[in-house]
């Protein structure tokens, strides 16, 4: 439930309002030079004469989930891990507990510099 409200929300909400002020704002120089000769934006028109619109361009989602799946696999591994070793996931004794959680920042951070690595990269 609450992921579905996460995923509507964050992304949804965001995409409408997006579409909403550009189809509000009119006509823009700069969405001129990127959009009007573009290919595949047929739905906006014949090239040159396109009628202003919200476009996000199509990416390779590869690199994402392959970084994603591969570091959620890690958290299950220390999950299982911990469970054999400790009798649990969560908790535990001071240290590993912190080793743990420290690895799971830690991935958690690698995913989002390598996300913003790889999207900046691209441009």
């Amino acid at each position: 439930g609450s992921n579905s409200v996460n995923v509507f929300l964050g992304l949804g909400l965001p995409w409408m309002i997006a579409a909403i002020v550009w189809q509000v704002a009119g006509t823009n120089t700069t969405w001129d030079d990127r959009y009007q000769l573009l290919d595949g934006l047929d739905w906006l028109g014949e090239k040159g004469y396109r009628k202003q619109a919200f476009v996000v361009e199509a990416g390779s989602l590869g690199f994402s989930v392959s970084i994603f799946s591969t570091f959620a696999l890690l958290c299950i591994m220390l999950l299982a891990v911990r469970r054999q070793v400790f009798g649990g996931e969560l908790g535990g004794d001071g240290l590993p507990k912190w080793i743990s959680g420290g690895i799971l920042v830690l991935l958690w951070l690698l995913y989002i510099i390598l996300s913003a690595w790889k999207s900046l990269s691209s441009q």
